[in-house]
């Protein structure tokens, strides 16, 4: 059945709109409404075939499925049991064999500090913490932990009491959008303990030496596998510097006082700015 157009439409249709808007099938269950609101998007040109096409599959989604309709299977398959802990708390969760720990700790654990960003190892968003040790997430399959510990972002701060990585982050504006920034942290608190252990790097000068005290260099390339795209790396070695060598640096910003954000509230006579 094709639609007709009983009523002039909202606005001036194109004869190839016009024509377009015949063609299109009917929508039984959709309702006229539906229809207006196509109607009133025809000045997008395509838009208005692709609002058709996208109404056409919500309906056909809604539809019950034929009888003897082949199905996937949303089954887990080879389910393991994983006893771990998990910032402190023991967990046991029963899944999928392949899952990853990106996934359990998001999806099964709410526990979404940790991100999903390119989700092949490359970024370093999701980087935690196991036994101390900094991991990706993304790369790492769940039924391999078995008692072992998980430390995520959340689990960093004692109480209202932040990590000293996390404070000199706020202080060192070591983030923008802020997306990397718990990756970057777990990577640095990783970092930190590597220092102590004496671990060397591509960069060290000289690995018969045992002194732990890094180098901005040392860090950056230690660091190298978090991705910042907002590109706040001088905040970020700043602060990871100081989490490291204790070394107190000047904060270069402030939150505004209340008589600064007074003084920029005035009206303009058509908004506050």
């Amino acid at each position: 059945m094709k639609y007709p157009i009983e009523t002039e439409p909202p606005i001036e249709l194109s004869a190839d709109e016009a024509a377009l808007l015949r063609e299109m099938p009917e929508l039984d269950g959709v309702g006229q409404s539906r229809r207006a609101f196509m109607i009133s998007s025809a000045a997008g040109g395509v838009g208005l075939f692709a609002a058709n096409l996208l109404a056409q599959e919500a309906a056909l989604a809604q539809m019950p499925l034929a009888e003897g309709a082949a199905t996937a299977s949303i089954k887990a398959q080879n389910v393991v049991k994983v006893n771990f802990l998990i910032n402190g708390m023991a967990k046991t969760l029963e899944l999928d064999s392949r899952v990853v720990l990106l996934d359990a700790l998001r999806e099964r654990l709410a526990l979404t500090g940790s991100k999903k960003g390119c989700d092949q190892g490359q970024c370093g968003a999701c980087t935690v913490l196991v036994d101390g040790q900094r991991v990706l997430s993304c790369l790492t399959l769940t039924a391999t932990l078995e008692g072992r510990e998980v430390t995520t972002i959340e689990g960093l701060a004692q109480g209202d009491q932040l990590h000293p990585v996390q404070a000199a982050f706020i202080k060192h504006d070591g983030f923008q959008c802020g997306y990397c920034t718990p990756g970057q942290i777990c990577s640095a608190v990783g970092l930190l303990g590597e220092a102590r252990r004496g671990h060397v790097s591509h960069v060290t000068a000289d690995v018969g030496k045992t002194t732990t005290r890094l180098t901005d260099d040392e860090i950056r390339e230690r660091m190298s596998g978090n991705i910042c795209r907002c590109g706040a790396y001088p905040g970020i070695v700043a602060a990871v510097q100081e989490a490291h060598s204790g070394r107190q640096s000047a904060q270069t910003w402030g939150f505004a006082t209340e008589t600064q954000l007074a003084s920029v509230r005035r009206e303009d006579g058509h908004e506050t700015v």
